[in-house]
């Protein structure tokens, strides 16, 4: 198992009542971290939060809707540090171009891209003094396109910039700002797709044959959390099993 010195940190993960977020919360706890997990679904944080205490972990939950800006600074402003900030919470769309409407992209853009900069804004200033590492979660589409997905790939490519800009404007803070780029995983959310037919013509697209799992995150993420990427700012790793790289 891959492992890293968080011993003394708080870690902050948005998005962590399932999926992507909860698994990070876990392994940054295992890492020595002390892991804030904020989400609206609260039931399912508490869950996390003794199943992180069980194995000896420091946990604690906290409600967190990140398109609302009051919300967002009160639950950052009432944390005691924010060391390294898991920028995860996200939400996805699959629906033709044309028959999408205002509404539609206000949800995906005001979540992924808004959501995610109104969460680093205010732990950037939680950062100011002690420095830190910000991981915001891409996608590779935000560097490809799939159909049916425009609001979702905007959003995310708008991340990756986000992160760049971010990373520039913060070097002097000693503030780390880097992305992580997942390519196709099986979660609870696309696990029945990638049952169906369609879904496995999609797996034979990745050059690994296989979707991701989500230990493959690990050691991206402890990388980018820890000191050892303290030399990376305005990075993207992707995590895709050559998905980009595939003309596929």
């Amino acid at each position: 198992m891959l492992t890293a010195n968080l011993a003394g940190r708080t870690a902050l993960v948005t998005g962590a009542s399932s999926g992507f977020g909860a698994h990070f919360a876990r392994v940054l706890a295992r890492a020595g971290a002390k892991v804030v997990v904020a989400a609206r679904r609260v039931d399912a944080l508490e869950k996390l939060v003794a199943e992180i205490r069980d194995t000896g972990g420091a946990a604690q939950a906290v409600a967190l809707d990140v398109t609302d800006p009051a919300k967002v600074e009160a639950v950052i402003g009432s944390l005691e540090a924010v060391d390294i900030l898991v920028n995860n919470a996200g939400v996805t769309l699959s629906k033709p171009f044309a028959a999408q409407t205002p509404e539609d992209w206000d949800f995906v853009i005001g979540t992924n891209l808004r959501g995610a900069a109104l969460v680093a804004m205010a732990a950037a200033r939680k950062m100011k003094a002690t420095g830190g590492s910000i991981i915001n979660i891409a996608s590779i589409l935000g560097l490809r396109q799939a159909g049916q997905l425009s609001a979702y790939a905007v959003s995310k490519a708008g991340v990756i910039q986000l992160t760049k800009s971010m990373a520039l404007d913060l070097a002097r803070d000693r503030i780390r700002v880097n992305a992580l780029a997942p390519g196709y995983f099986d979660t609870e959310l696309n696990h029945d797709f990638f049952q169906s037919d369609a879904g496995q013509t999609l797996i034979k697209r990745v050059p690994f044959r296989r979707l991701g799992k989500l230990e493959d995150l690990d050691g991206p993420l402890l990388l980018l959390a820890s000191d050892a990427s303290q030399y990376m700012t305005g990075s993207v790793i992707a995590v895709d099993g050559g998905h980009l790289v595939s003309s596929l």
